[in-house]
């Protein structure tokens, strides 16, 4: 029973973690907001830069973020634009804040192929920034999608 509980714990962690990224960010001009690589570095700490401007990914279970369970909205630590409701937050199991949807129309969508197969890339809609990806093996019971998400990428407000 528990190599079968590994097995499944391997798989979801390589689904979302790819240390193996490379840079592939958007086009800077298709989006509202955009910067210089050293503004962005001023802005933003080294490993915020290293995740949300050269599409790298946060190690697993490192993000305050994926256990918190307090109601409010998760928005783009680069520009904050809301992205994710608390209320659509679930815990996958894979180390990362994962959610079953987003706020529509805040969040793009693109095509990686840096594992070597295809995968759902998203990015924050107005300053182009790495999220994460986005799997289809999330809740059956609402969406059936697992957006995983790097904590690092976003910034906690709480509803009052």
């Amino acid at each position: 029973m528990s190599k079968i509980i590994m097995a499944l714990a391997l798989i979801f962690f390589f689904n979302c973690n790819s240390t193996a990224q490379k840079a592939s960010k958007p086009e800077a001009e298709t989006y509202k907001i955009t910067k210089t690589e050293a503004e962005w570095k001023i802005q933003l700490s080294a490993k915020e830069f290293y995740v949300l401007r050269q599409a790298g990914t946060e190690r697993a279970f490192s993000s305050p973020l994926n256990k918190n369970e307090v109601d409010g909205i998760y928005v783009c630590k680069g520009c904050n634009t809301p992205l994710f409701k608390s209320g659509h937050k679930f815990d996958s199991g894979t180390g990362w804040p994962s959610f079953d949807r987003e706020i529509k129309g805040n969040v793009s969508f693109s095509t990686d192929y840096d594992l070597g197969y295809a995968r759902t890339e998203e990015h924050c809609a107005t300053c182009g920034g790495h999220l994460g990806h986005v799997f289809n093996d999330g809740p059956k019971n609402t969406t059936g999608m697992r957006h995983c998400i790097n904590g690092v990428a976003l910034k906690f407000i709480p509803s009052y």
